[in-house]
């Protein structure tokens, strides 16, 4: 699924959606298209890519259905995976064959998110199960509950303007950082607005997770799981940071911008496995609310 995240970036970025031509599922109305330019070796394996993350998930999932399904979040977990794939995967297609807004484009990756999300937790389940660790046990106060739901809430609002900034082609529409450029501290064209509407999203959600993760050094300590989990955030959004700056002053660099991809896929995995975690409180109520009245 990250190969699918990044391949997606990667078609995106050098600018492959119509490498193949109109034409869904064959490339150019062929099995193996001939010639073969560099913009349709990458659409052609971005779908295949995604054709095997397809395979693999269906069978994930049936495995999960019969050997997990006993645990409360797998089935829906399992329903999430496959939907949100299908419907990344129509929603390239119709891209193809119709074209889409660039409003509509920016989805798309949101959408190959959710169903990353839902496959590493189904990964993760597996893993508790298989007792490799267990965060079954962990009470998460109230100022922490408002921390994840809201960074999770506002980081896919992030990921939307990251996404819309390269749909509508504004990645390099402000050369500088933090300010658009030496002519112009603000923006003055729509591509420069998009631009540094973005960054401003970034830099919010980058002050919050420090915020969120100085709250549980102070107060989870003893609490690995949650503890560990808000470090590697923090780590995570500096990453996407850094390599947000580089790909400006590298302008695009491939690595850069692909790594900036993967930096927030990773990190919208790691939200989402607290949500998991929050879910579960209900099952320990009274616990839950005398902890809140000792960390919140």
């Amino acid at each position: 699924m990250l190969f699918v995240l990044i391949g997606g970036a990667l078609v995106t970025k050098t600018e492959s959606g119509l490498g193949c031509g109109r034409s869904w599922p064959l490339c150019h109305g062929q099995l193996i298209p001939d010639p073969l330019t560099l913009e349709t070796v990458i659409e052609l394996s971005h779908r295949l890519v995604s054709g095997i993350a397809g395979i693999l998930v269906l069978l994930l999932s049936i495995l999960a259905w019969k050997v997990i399904g006993h645990i409360r979040e797998t089935k829906l977990l399992v329903f999430l995976s496959l939907f949100f794939l299908v419907l990344q995967a129509l929603i390239g297609a119709a891209a193809v064959v119709w074209g889409q807004s660039d409003a509509v484009l920016a989805l798309h990756f949101g959408i190959s998110l959710i169903s990353f999300a839902s496959v590493l937790l189904l990964t993760l389940l597996v893993f508790e199960v298989d007792r490799k660790f267990d965060a079954k046990k962990l009470v998460i106060g109230k100022t922490m509950r408002f921390h994840i739901f809201g960074i999770i809430i506002y980081s896919y609002i992030v990921v939307y303007t990251g996404a819309y900034v390269r749909h509508t082609g504004s990645s390099l529409a402000c050369p500088n950082v933090p300010f658009c450029s030496d002519r112009s501290l603000l923006p003055t064209t729509f591509h420069e607005l998009v631009q540094m509407g973005h960054r401003a999203a970034a830099t919010i959600i980058f002050i919050w997770i420090l915020i969120a993760t100085i709250h549980a050094i102070k107060h989870y300590k003893n609490e690995r799981v949650m503890y560990w989990g808000w470090i590697i955030a923090f780590i995570l959004i500096t990453l996407q940071a850094i390599t947000g700056i580089l790909s400006v002053y590298t302008k695009l660099n491939l690595v850069a911008s692909l790594s900036h991809a993967l930096f927030i896929s990773c990190l919208f995995g790691v939200l989402s496995y607290f949500v998991l975690l929050v879910t579960r409180q209900g099952k320990s109520r009274e616990n839950k609310i005398n902890h809140e009245t000792t960390i919140s």
